[in-house]
Parts: structure tokens; C-alpha cells; sequence
């Protein structure tokens, strides 16, 4: 049995009494705060992030509250037509690619209609009003605010199933590429710029991640939870994905469902995609990760890295598993200038692959071949996407043997794969969009379609002088031995100069101590069945890891010390760890 957990949690009090479960006690809790207002005139405010099943929430909650009137916020925004009209330099004719927006809600509002409502409102002496939906607080001040959240794996699951459409969009059958592009580029940024302004102001939290079964909690106790996070270590919600490329070993190691044809990715240590469990008593409270990056983005990430990234988590852990599958896409990640003068992102995609498992017949691609001929490669490339024919990659790109625990880098514009019969760690900075195909091996996506490929993109962004003898030189298990103690190696296994991740790993059988020195370390249990953390100064309560596990300690945390546990109690084992360069 995998000793994996699926369901890492934060307890934040051994009581439930002021959290709720389902609608008919969240209905309950809300009457009574209704009730407690000594005003004629009430106003309770549902305000949404996109994504969450409005019909669900008119139809459970707002339906269920007696109430003078009803206003649903996305009445009083521009037509859907208008708004995508608006938006069309950030959309993009691309199926993949767009371009950051800048807007906020309010950019969309008809203030013409805004106005009306607001006099409606005014005219009303005495009654409940619920105003709800999409950011509903701005529609007028409300005495009662609950904010609906849910996390981003969760809206990227319901398009793909064609549950909702995009905000302002009547696309529920649309492509789900097109439809996550226009959550990524637009509406995401627009929601959490109005969730950060609320969160002092909420007077419930709702969890709507799981259909027709919400939690609630408390603003206070919500912002509790929050605060406790970032004192102590943690764990993300992991998620898990297939993909048309994908394997078999996570099914077991992670005691996943046999029945489901593949495992392509394991997300377990991204806050913008993952989420946090926040127990109360019995009710644990599902919310985006995110969260706690945005309210308390200092104390997490420390004062040097926030000062360089903003509330924005810049490291990312994730695995990719191709054991019984097939090779990864053959793609290049963009230079810096160009993912900022093209895309308006602020970094782009650094990455590398250490190797947790794999076959004989393992291999990663890395860089060209020497000497290559630039100008035939291109044009093999286009010639291959165009007609099937299939591309020579021996031609052109390196093959190395990949064998456990090897550490690849891969800084932007490298051109690079994973082969088939392994699963790596893919440690690399957040931005997790900008992946450039060249050549996809002639497959369709798991949705029958052809699978993206930007060759354009990717011509503009391969170094082409990262060639073989560069890669073994600069980017092949480039680790060197830094300290040592009683039971205990540290190494620096990157990553290269050109990105701002530094890993270092340890192997030991005895307590190795570990600083933070003011920024967040992102870790994984890359050897050995359990590990346990502690604080020398009694700081948070002993914290247990399992094998494979990715696990965060905030900046605030200045030492800690990780040691052998349960059943790896005098075996060595190995951590690997990652922070931002200062």
C-alpha cells in the first residue's frame, strides 16, 4: 500500500462550531446573521470567482433565502459579445498563446445599467436584497459578504468536461485549450486582483470545489488558517492528470485508480494550480493555495524574493510520469525578452528533470547536435508537422541515457524531451504556459485533436549553440559536493547560471539542519519511505513527509531539521531542496 497522502491537511482549530457543511446549514448560519442586522434594509452579496456553477448557487442558496430581491451581477456587465470584443488583443487569434490583461471588473460594467440597480436598490425601504455573482461587491456595499472560491485545477477539470463556459462567454462547447487560454490571459488575473481587495472584508468563505456539497467558514477563521500556514511546513492538495504521452508507475506508487488508462502529471507543489485542506473540527475547508501566496506573500516567500516576484510563488515542483508511455513533445521554453515583450509575463519557464525513476532504455533530449545544420532542421520541422512525415530527431537532437537521481537542466531555449520509461521531478519557475511544440511525434491530443505546435514561437527561441558538448560541460548532473557532517552529504545539483532556482540535495541517515536564510524552500522526498521535520526552537509541531512528497516551509521558518523516520529510521535517505538565488 502507497503511504502517499492524498488528502495533507492544515488543522486550524479541534472545533467545527464556526464552520458549516451543505446548504441547508450554510442557509442556516446565514438567516441567523441576517436576523442578528438591526437594519430595515439588509443586503447579503454572493460575490463568485469565475468558474463557479452559478445555477448551483441560485438554485440552492439564493432561491432558499427570503428575500425582496435578486440581482445577478453578470446582468449588469457588457454583453457577452462586447466583452470578448474588448479583449480580443489579450485573446488572440492563437489556440494557445495570449497576451496578460490589465483589466479589472469594473472595466466591464454598463454603468448605465450599474446605475439603475443601484437605484432600485435605493427604492427598497425595508427586505433582504442578494445580490450575487461575479464580482458582486462591487454592485453595491453589502452588509453580508460571503466571497465563493474554488481552486484553478478545478475550473480547468469543468471546462475540459464542458460543465461552464468561460466568464462573458458562450462557449460551453468551445475547445477546453481555448477555453482554459482565455482564463489564463484574462479572466484569472481580473479575479484574483478583486479577491485580493476582499479579503479583509468577507464575512464567509465558500468552498464550492465539490458540486452540490459546499463548505462555509468564517472570514475570521478563514484568514486564521491563512496565517497559519505560513508558520509551520506544508503540503498542497496534489492532483493528477492524464495525457496523451502518459505512464504507469504513479498508479502505483501513489495508490491511484487502476481503471484510469494513464497518469501524465502529478501537480504537487504549484499554488497557483493547487490547493490547501484547512480543517475545523471535522469540516475541512478546500481552498486555492494561492491564497495564502496573495495575503501573506512576505512571511512566505521572505522579504528579498517578494521584492523581487510580488505575491507571486515563483518555484514550481511537479512529476511527469512516461513508464509505459511514450515520449514527451520535442519543445523549447522562451528567452526572457521574449516571453516579456510577446506575452507581458515577467519571467519565463527555467526547468529542469532530476530523475526519480526509470528504465534501461530511458533517455532525456537535450540540445542540438554539433554542427547542425539550422537550416535543414527547420525546414524538416516544418515539412514533417505539415505532411506526418516523421521527424528525424537523430538527426538532429541529442539522446542521453537517463538513469535515477540524474539532474538535466534545462534553462530557455534549450530544445528538450523526455523519453519514454521514466518519471521526473520537473522543478522549474512558475510559468507553466509557455511551452513551445516543434514536434509532437505525429499524435493527437487526448480530446482527438491535433496537439498544438508553434513553430514560429519556437524557431525564435532555440539557442542553437546549446549543442552536446555544452550539455555534458553545463547541463548534465553538474552537482558538486558543498558540505558534510556526521551521517550527512549536501550537493549542489544546479541549476544552470542563466536560472534563478538553486537545488541542493542531501543524503543522510542522521538529522541534517537546514536554513531558510529569509526565502521559501520548496523540498521532495526523493529517497526513502519517511521523513520527519522539526524545529529546534519548538517554532510548529513535528511535520511527517513520505516518499515523493512535496512539501514547503515559509520564509518565517529560519532553521529546521530533517531526519530519518518510521521505517527509514537508519537508512540513508535524500531530500532534494530549491529557493530563489539572492
Amino acid at each position: 500500500m502507497s503511504n502517499f497522502d492524498h488528502h495533507p491537511e492544515i488543522v486550524v482549530s479541534s472545533s467545527s462550531k464556526h464552520a458549516w457543511e451543505g446548504y441547508g446549514k450554510i442557509i442556516e448560519e446565514l438567516n441567523h446573521h441576517i436576523n442578528r442586522l438591526e437594519k430595515k434594509k439588509k443586503i447579503l452579496t454572493i460575490d463568485c470567482y469565475p468558474g463557479v456553477r452559478i445555477e448551483e448557487i441560485k438554485n440552492n442558496l439564493v432561491s432558499k433565502i427570503d428575500s425582496s430581491y435578486d440581482l445577478f451581477s453578470d446582468e449588469l456587465y457588457y454583453s457577452s459579445h462586447r466583452v470578448t470584443e474588448m479583449l480580443q488583443y489579450h485573446l488572440t487569434t492563437d489556440r494557445v498563446f495570449g497576451r496578460m490583461s490589465l483589466h479589472n471588473f469594473h472595466d466591464f460594467l454598463d454603468e448605465k445599467l450599474l446605475e439603475e440597480a443601484r437605484e432600485t436598490i435605493e427604492s427598497i425601504e425595508s427586505g433582504l436584497i442578494v445580490v450575487y455573482g461575479v464580482g458582486a461587491s462591487l454592485i453595491y456595499h453589502p452588509d453580508i459578504l460571503v466571497y465563493a472560491d474554488l481552486a484553478r485545477w478545478e475550473i480547468q477539470k469543468r471546462y475540459s468536461h464542458k460543465e461552464i463556459s468561460n466568464w462573458k462567454a458562450n462557449n460551453m462547447e468551445e475547445d477546453p485549450v481555448r477555453k482554459i487560454k482565455r482564463g489564463y490571459f484574462f479572466e484569472w488575473r481580473v479575479a484574483d486582483r478583486h479577491k485580493k481587495r476582499l479579503y479583509e472584508r468577507i464575512d464567509y468563505l465558500l468552498d464550492t470545489n465539490c458540486k452540490s456539497h459546499p463548505k462555509m467558514i468564517t472570514g475570521s477563521n478563514f484568514l486564521k488558517g491563512l496565517r497559519q500556514t505560513v508558520n509551520q511546513p506544508f503540503r498542497l492538495v496534489p492532483y493528477f492528470a492524464p495525457g496523451v504521452w502518459g505512464g504507469q508507475w504513479m498508479k502505483e506508487k501513489f495508490g491511484l485508480d487502476p481503471s484510469e488508462e494513464n497518469y501524465a502529471w502529478s501537480f504537487n507543489g504549484v499554488p497557483e494550480e493547487n490547493s490547501l485542506f484547512l480543517k475545523y473540527g471535522e469540516i475541512k475547508i478546500e481552498t486555492p493555495a494561492i491564497n495564502v501566496v496573495f495575503r501573506h506573500a512576505a512571511e512566505l516567500l521572505g522579504e528579498e524574493v517578494y521584492g523581487r516576484f510580488g505575491s507571486e510563488f515563483p518555484i514550481r515542483f511537479n512529476f511527469l510520469d512516461t513508464i509505459g508511455g511514450q515520449n514527451l513533445s520535442l519543445q523549447v521554453h522562451p528567452t526572457i525578452e521574449y516571453v516579456q515583450q510577446t506575452f507581458g509575463a515577467h519571467y519565463t519557464q527555467d526547468e529542469s528533470y532530476y530523475v526519480m525513476e526509470a528504465k534501461e532504455d530511458a533517455t532525456v533530449y537535450l540540445g542540438v547536435k554539433e554542427g547542425v545544420d539550422k537550416k535543414a532542421m527547420t525546414i524538416d520541422l516544418k515539412s514533417s508537422n505539415e505532411t506526418g512525415v516523421f521527424f528525424d530527431d537523430e538527426r538532429y537532437i541529442n539522446q542521453f541515457p537517463a538513469k535515477k537521481h540524474d539532474h538535466f537542466l534545462i534553462p530557455a531555449g534549450t530544445i528538450h524531451s523526455q523519453g519514454k520509461n521514466s518519471v521526473v521531478l520537473e522543478i522549474s519557475s512558475t510559468p507553466n504556459y509557455y511551452t513551445f511544440k516543434l514536434w509532437d511525434w505525429g499524435r493527437l491530443g487526448l480530446d482527438g485533436l491535433p496537439r498544438p505546435v508553434h513553430l514560429e514561437h519556437g524557431f525564435n527561441n532555440i539557442d542553437w549553440e546549446r549543442n552536446e558538448s555544452w550539455a555534458k560541460n553545463h547541463a548534465i548532473n553538474c552537482v558538486k559536493k558543498v558540505d558534510e557532517g556526521e551521517g550527512w552529504i549536501e550537493e549542489r545539483t544546479g541549476l544552470h547560471e542563466r536560472e534563478f532556482i538553486e537545488t541542493r540535495r542531501h543524503w543522510f541517515s542522521k538529522p541534517v539542519t537546514h536554513y531558510t536564510n529569509g526565502g521559501v524552500n520548496v523540498l521532495n522526498l526523493i529517497e526513502g519511505e519517511e521523513a520527519i521535520i522539526e524545529s529546534p526552537l519548538n517554532e510548529f509541531d513535528p511535520f511527517i513527509v513520505h516518499y515523493a512528497e512535496t512539501f514547503i516551509i515559509p520564509a518565517k521558518i529560519r532553521r529546521y531539521s530533517i531526519r530519518p523516520f518510521g521505517k527509514s529510521k537508519g537508512k540513508e535517505i535524500a531530500t532534494i531542496k530549491a529557493y530563489v538565488r539572492t
